[in-house]
């Protein structure tokens, strides 16, 4: 199953979609778009064991747009499990090779806070976003927060290939599995 937003401007298309395995089907994804109306953050709801649960898919533009978005909306929602994206944030406090400190990453890091996540570290410290030519750096912006008390909380490894996609499936099923009834 995919989740994005729908829209009938062209100039407004979203950015950022959301894959849900089909074998999940049971527990009743929804996209939220009452809650996030933005091109660049795809929020997705569940049912797990009566309660609702928020998946939330943010890719950041280089206006940062996602960001101011979510650091001026203010939105009532529990229970968010993961935040993920492409945040285009370089920050020397996740990317090793850089020395410098972003503007942006409190903002991110408060945003994260509010919905009671933090970041989670990979237990394999290697690029997310590789440089198409061989004088460009790889970078580290793709980022994920999750709940510090999750089993996956700084537990997850990225994968070259797929380094967001899986490391999003995997916390994912690991979160279900846990808690599924």
């Amino acid at each position: 199953m995919t989740f994005s937003r729908n829209t009938a401007n062209s100039g407004d298309s979203p950015r950022v979609i959301t894959y849900i395995n089909i074998r999940l089907m049971s527990l009743c994804f929804s996209p939220c778009k009452d809650i996030f109306n933005h091109r660049n953050i795809s929020c997705v709801s569940f049912v797990n064991c009566s309660l609702v649960y928020f998946l939330i898919n943010v890719y950041l533009d280089s206006l940062q747009s996602a960001l101011k978005y979510l650091k001026d909306t203010e939105v009532d929602i529990n229970n968010v499990i993961i935040m993920t994206g492409d945040f285009i944030i370089r920050d020397c406090s996740w990317d090793p090779n850089f020395r410098f400190h972003s503007i942006h990453k409190d903002v991110l890091l408060n945003i994260a806070d509010f919905f009671h996540l933090e970041m989670s570290k990979p237990t394999n410290h290697i690029p997310t976003k590789y440089s198409a030519n061989q004088q460009g750096l790889d970078l580290v912006i793709n980022l994920m927060f999750l709940r510090p008390t999750s089993l996956e909380y700084d537990n997850h490894s990225i994968h070259s290939d797929w380094h967001q996609v899986r490391s999003l499936a995997i916390v994912f099923q690991s979160f279900i599995d846990h808690h599924h009834s």
